[in-house]
């Protein structure tokens, strides 16, 4: 992961670019929201994303994964830094006990409560360090449009039924993503977030071991690869799975590029809901495209574009949400 790289000029010019103001659920969302307000708000998030993925590169992945996994429950409003002392909020859902990354969220709260308090939200925060996280991951820059109120609610049941799993099939993947008035570009685009991180093998185990229940093998999956996932992840592996950590995407996994789509197209990719990308005409043809692309600019125009899309995802209004000034606050 690159460290040193300067904040490209869109940054410091954020304070006098508003770009195409649009009203989502009564909620305004705009590039530059706290132009007037905190004019510093995103230098400052920008500023301690480069710190804490200093100090921890393998943060990125799960940062960029928050915010998926924010706007897909209830929509982009904090609800999955929310606790429960019972084990009933998000963050305590199947999908959510690997994440990672809720004390660099409160890190990047707490600084900008110090300059600009109730001022801006953990939602808006959330989607600014998944930028950061690609950005500093060697992927593209983007402007993240911002204005979200924070959520009060986590109800654990809620992201169990709303996140893909990742055994899921294109059919499955592409309902989970029309509720939320994703396209099947939007999935093929933003599946190639898996192109940075690892996974655990309970995510995959089934495509190895059991996959139609009758103890086989996904036959889509790659032969050798196949291989190296049974070393890496055994039948009877005890807590060992639970330690092991797989890439998403092998020889690439803190780069932000397109390996991921050859991956995919060569082996059938690590997730069952990777390889079913395959199995649809639309997003097979994307991934044919990007993995024998020789620029990655297509691929990080539509991904900025399918990002800004998703963080447009069931906003707050103002009279529903609010500005809080610790993001994981306990709602019992």
């Amino acid at each position: 992961m690159s460290r040193e790289r300067r904040v490209p000029l869109v940054l410091a010019l954020a304070a006098a670019a508003v770009v195409g103001a649009l009203a989502v659920a009564e909620a305004e969302l705009q590039v530059g929201f706290y132009n007037a307000t905190c004019p510093i708000a995103e230098g400052v998030v920008f500023a301690e994303m480069h710190a804490i993925l200093h100090e921890d590169p393998t943060l990125a992945p799960s940062l960029l994964r928050m915010h998926y996994h924010d706007c897909f429950v209830q929509g982009c409003d904090g609800s999955i830094m929310l606790r429960s002392r019972r084990g009933t909020a998000e963050r305590d859902a199947t999908p959510n006990r690997s994440m990672r990354g809720y004390d660099a969220i409160e890190r990047i709260k707490a600084k900008l409560e110090m300059l600009c308090p109730l001022t801006v939200s953990c939602a808006d925060i959330i989607a600014m360090a998944a930028r950061d996280a690609v950005y500093l991951s060697k992927g593209p820059w983007y402007g993240v449009e911002t204005g979200r109120r924070d959520g009060n609610v986590t109800v654990a049941e809620y992201a169990e039924n709303d996140l893909a799993p990742p055994d899921s099939n294109i059919v499955d993947v592409k309902t989970f993503f029309s509720v939320k008035s994703l396209t099947a570009k939007d999935i093929v685009v933003l599946f190639g977030s898996h192109s940075i991180g690892t996974s655990h093998c309970e995510a995959f185990q089934k495509r190895l071991y059991n996959f139609t229940g009758a103890m086989d093998q996904d036959p889509s999956l790659g032969a050798r690869y196949a291989r190296q996932l049974r070393k890496l992840c055994p039948r009877r592996h005890g807590g060992r799975g639970r330690r092991t950590k797989v890439p998403m995407d092998p020889g690439s996994g803190f780069t932000f590029d397109l390996s991921y789509y050859r991956h995919v197209l060569a082996t059938g990719g690590l997730f069952q809901s990777d390889g079913s990308l395959l199995h649809d005409a639309a997003t097979r043809d994307y991934v044919e495209r990007m993995a024998n692309a020789s620029s990655p600019d297509e691929y990080y125009q539509d991904f900025a574009a399918a990002m800004v899309k998703m963080g447009r995802t069931d906003v707050l209004p103002d009279h529903l949400g609010e500005v809080r000034a610790t993001c994981g606050v306990f709602v019992d």
